[in-house]
C-alpha cells in the first residue's frame, strides 16, 4: 500500500465527520430561522413581558410607565433584536440536541452517562439565571436608579413676589435602550449561571480540582469582576450586582467538585486503587 493510499484512508473518516458536522449545523440554522420568525411575529407581547419589571416599579412610585422612540427605525430594530434573542432561546434545546448527536458517537457509555446530566443542567441553569435577573435583580436595580429622581424635587422660586413651581425630572426612557439594558442583564446572568456546570464538568474530567480552585480564589475574584465589567452596562452598580450574584457560584463549584472528589476517592479506596499524594512523592 502506498503512502497516498494511507492518506486517502485516513482522510475518509475526516470527510464523514465534516459531512456530519455540516448536517448538524444546517439543522441548527434551520431551527434558529424557524424560531426567529416565531419570536418576531410575537415581539410585542415579549416586549411587554420584558418591560413589566420597570412598569411595576414606576407604578409603585405613582408614575406612568412610558417609553419613547428616539429614532424613526428604533421600533423595527427592537422587534428584530427580540426576534433574534427569542429565536435563539427557543432553538437552543434543538441546537444542543444536534451538538449532542454529533459528539455522542465518539464517547464511551460511561462518558455519555457523565456528560448527559451537565447537558440537561445547562439550560436549567440558564433559565434560573435569567429568572433571578428578571424577578429579583431588575426590579431592585430599577428602584435604585429611578430613586435618583427624588433628588430633583420640584423647587419653588420667588420672582417679583410670586411663587412659581419649577418642573421636576420625569423619566422617559428610550425603547431600544431599555430593551438593551434588560436583555443584557437577563443574558449575562443566564450565561454566568453556567459557571458551576462548566467548572464541575472540568472537575469530573480531572482538569481542575477543588484545591486548585481554592488556591486561585483571589485570581477568580479579579476575573469575575472583569467579566462583570464587560457584560453589564458601564456603571459600577451593575458590575457589583453581577459580581455579588456570580461569585457565590464559584464557591458552589468548589463544594460540588470537592464532593465528587471525596466520592471518587471512596470508590477507589474500596477497589484498592487509591494512591495517596505522599506515596506518589516518596
Amino acid at each position: 500500500m502506498t503512502q497516498t493510499d494511507d492518506i486517502d484512508d485516513s482522510a475518509a473518516p475526516l470527510l464523514e465527520h465534516l459531512r456530519e458536522l455540516r448536517t448538524r449545523i444546517m439543522y441548527s440554522l434551520g431551527a434558529f430561522l424557524l424560531c426567529f420568525f416565531i419570536a418576531y411575529a410575537v415581539w410585542q407581547p415579549i416586549f411587554n413581558i420584558l418591560s413589566h419589571p420597570m412598569c411595576q416599579v414606576m407604578t409603585e412610585r405613582g408614575e406612568q410607565c412610558q417609553l419613547v422612540l428616539i429614532k424613526m427605525q428604533e421600533g423595527f430594530f427592537v422587534a428584530l433584536r427580540i426576534g433574534m434573542w427569542g429565536g435563539f432561546a427557543l432553538a437552543f434545546p434543538l441546537i444542543a440536541y444536534q451538538m449532542w448527536r454529533f459528539v455522542a458517537p465518539g464517547l464511551y457509555k460511561s462518558e455519555k452517562n457523565a456528560f448527559l446530566p451537565f447537558l440537561l443542567a445547562s439550560p436549567l441553569m440558564f433559565i434560573l439565571g435569567g429568572s433571578v435577573a428578571y424577578f429579583l435583580i431588575l426590579p431592585w436595580a430599577f428602584q435604585f436608579f429611578l430613586g435618583f429622581q427624588d433628588s430633583f424635587k420640584t423647587a419653588v422660586e420667588t420672582g417679583g413676589g410670586l411663587a412659581q413651581a419649577t418642573g421636576g425630572v420625569v423619566f422617559q426612557g428610550s425603547m431600544e435602550a431599555y430593551l438593551s439594558l434588560t436583555m443584557t442583564f437577563v443574558m449575562a446572568f443566564g450565561l454566568c449561571f453556567q459557571l458551576p456546570v462548566l467548572l464541575t464538568l472540568m472537575g469530573r474530567a480531572g482538569l481542575i480540582s477543588a484545591r486548585g480552585l481554592k488556591a486561585t480564589r483571589k485570581y477568580a475574584i479579579v476575573a469575575i469582576l472583569a467579566v462583570s465589567a464587560m457584560v453589564t452596562p458601564p456603571d459600577v452598580m451593575s458590575q457589583l450586582i453581577m459580581f455579588a450574584a456570580v461569585y457565590p457560584l464559584y464557591e458552589i463549584s468548589i463544594f460540588l467538585i470537592a464532593r465528587f472528589e471525596r466520592k471518587r476517592e471512596k470508590e477507589l479506596r474500596a477497589e484498592g486503587l487509591w494512591v495517596d499524594d505522599e506515596d506518589e512523592t516518596a
